[in-house]
């Protein structure tokens, strides 16, 4: 195993809230009088990183409601949805295997660090972890700032970023980190494929794989 830390992205990666986030912006677009995402497929074609695009294309006019409006309203609902969200059922075994190999293990979120930390503690995963990094702000714009101020602590690490997204490879490639994306989370393979990094089903490929 040549690397020494592994870094994990949570939403979609750790945490399943798929239908937490679909839910949650569902109904403040039906609010506001506009179409709802009624399938994993529509939610696929319009998520993507910074946030802010995302609501765009859901249809949000941020000239009538601004985005930091938006924002706080939608993470009132997602909390209170995410509620019924499990983590997959392969993240503790791969988890613990990782650290029983000796490998640190960071938490690496574009979520509000306090939200991060209450989620990790609300499926009992919070003390799995060696560190647990979030951004200081609610709006997700990026986490790549958090993760180049990890790497600045550790020079000499030699990470693999876990991720379900484009924006994780981003992040990787940017902290010269491998990276692998799993794709059951917020982005189709389909869109994945376009990250040019390995794509597995589930973490017990990725293990096959990597080890």
């Amino acid at each position: 195993m040549k690397y020494t830390h592994i870094l994990w992205d949570f939403n979609g990666t750790i945490l399943d809230d798929l239908d937490a986030g679909i839910k949650s912006v569902n109904k403040l677009l039906s609010e506001r009088g506009l179409p709802t995402v009624d399938s994993h497929e529509r939610y696929y074609e319009v998520f993507g990183f910074p946030i802010i695009d995302y609501y765009r294309r859901l249809g949000f006019d941020f000239d009538k409601e601004p985005y930091e409006v938006i924002a706080p309203l939608w993470v009132e609902l997602y909390l209170e949805n995410v509620k019924e969200s499990p983590i997959f059922d392969d993240i503790l075994p791969t988890v613990e295997l990782f650290g029983k190999m000796g490998l640190s293990q960071t938490v690496l979120s574009a979520t509000e660090l306090e939200m991060l930390k209450k989620q990790l503690k609300l499926v009992d995963c919070l003390d799995l972890f060696d560190e647990v990094l979030g951004i200081d702000n609610i709006y997700a714009a990026s986490k790549v700032s958090l993760a180049e101020g990890w790497r600045e602590k550790n020079p000499n690490a030699v990470p693999l970023m876990i991720g379900d997204t484009v924006h994780d490879a981003e992040v990787a490639e940017r902290i010269g980190a491998d990276c692998v994306l799993i794709a059951r989370g917020h982005q189709s393979r389909k869109t994945l494929e376009n990250a040019g990094c390995p794509i597995y089903e589930d973490l017990d490929e990725m293990l096959k794989n990597i080890l």
